[in-house]
């Protein structure tokens, strides 16, 4: 039977005995009548999906969506539906099944996976609601379970290792900054001058459109104020973006100086996130320490949990709005536990 022949084709690297298995099948399937099924009833048409993946599209753009969001939905929802090959309206809980599986067995981790699935299950949670749909196809599907792993934050010989190499105000506001308020990259260059207090406190604009309030520390605050002393242009951005390099009105050995020039800065725009990644990766290069962004966010919340700050009130720094997303960032060894126990445990 060819139905056997490929199944013991797709198991035969799990089975030590595969003439067992094949006669084990022949002998269950004998009372079953099984036909391959049929699927060009319904001529699959892509221009129908990309109609529809258009119009969510549109709902998550009027929703409030972020360009970086609208852009995960559109790559995951369009390349979920290409690989799956029929009419969304046509697909059903068993195509998704075998979509997570193919998956699966193509190696695609389940954090990947379960960011797809969260792309789908809004995208026909959409066409249900506007009854493109009679049943949504992704209820029936469970929930994989992602490992949440402990994540590292700096040691605090690595933030003075790389705090003495700093170059210039522009890289220690980056840094302390960072350091302080615990932002999220995209958050730090979307900050505005008119959004930062007289007490140093910013408003950013965080996921989901929510906004909070994030604070400077004393070496933040000296950092920021050195740097726009020396900063003579008009952009409204905290950190603006320069200018391409062959407009640079400067000698190249004091290129890393560019901010300081008015001509030099670009009037308009703030640098983007790449240009903040490249800064800190390069810093922590030259003193041999994996560095990037999102380190300097877990160890803001890890030294505000040392310092005694309540995970509840780490969580509303950080903008999380769940406990358990932001008990990954924090990274305390066990006499660091120890150590909280004592103090606040009798």
């Amino acid at each position: 039977m060819e139905l056997i022949d490929e199944i013991l084709q797709n198991i035969s690297g799990y089975i030590t005995d595969p003439m067992a298995v094949s006669n084990s099948l022949y002998i269950t399937l004998q009372h079953y009548d099984i036909q391959r099924k049929r699927t060009e009833i319904v001529e699959y048409q892509p221009q129908d999906n990309e109609m529809l993946i258009r119009k969510f599209l549109i709902a998550k753009k009027v929703k409030g969506c972020t360009d970086r969001t609208i852009k995960f939905y559109s790559d995951s929802v369009r390349n979920t539906m290409e690989r799956i090959g029929k009419n969304a309206v046509e697909i059903t809980p068993d195509d998704l099944r075998l979509w997570i599986a193919l998956r699966i067995r193509d190696g695609v981790s389940n954090v990947t996976i379960g960011n797809e699935k969260r792309a789908c299950s809004s995208f026909f949670t959409y066409l249900h609601g506007e009854d493109i749909i009679h049943k949504n196809p992704m209820v029936a599907i469970d929930t994989m379970k992602q490992k949440k792993t402990q994540k590292e934050a700096f040691k605090d010989e690595e933030v003075v290792a790389m705090r003495d190499i700093l170059k210039n105000s522009r890289e220690k506001a980056i840094f302390e900054i960072l350091l302080s308020t615990g932002c999220r990259v995209g958050e730090l260059i979307n900050i505005k001058l008119d959004e930062i207090q007289d007490d140093f406190s910013i408003l950013v604009h965080g996921k989901g459109q929510k906004d909070r309030y994030v604070y400077m520390n004393a070496n933040a605050r000296f950092a920021y104020e050195k740097y726009m002393s020396d900063r003579k242009d008009n952009n409204i951005w905290l950190f603006p973006k320069a200018k391409r390099d062959e407009k640079m009105n400067m000698p190249k050995k004091r290129m890393h100086l560019w901010y300081m020039d008015e001509q030099n800065v670009d009037p308009i725009e703030h640098c983007d996130g790449g240009t903040i990644e490249k800064i800190i990766r390069d810093i922590g290069k030259k003193v041999g320490v994996k560095a990037y962004p999102h380190k300097f966010r877990r160890t803001c919340a890890t030294n505000a949990l040392k310092n005694g700050m309540p995970v509840e009130m780490v969580s509303k720094m950080l903008g999380h709005s769940q406990l358990s997303t932001t008990q990954i960032y924090l990274d305390l060894d066990d006499d660091q536990m120890r150590i909280m126990h004592q103090r606040y445990v009798r």
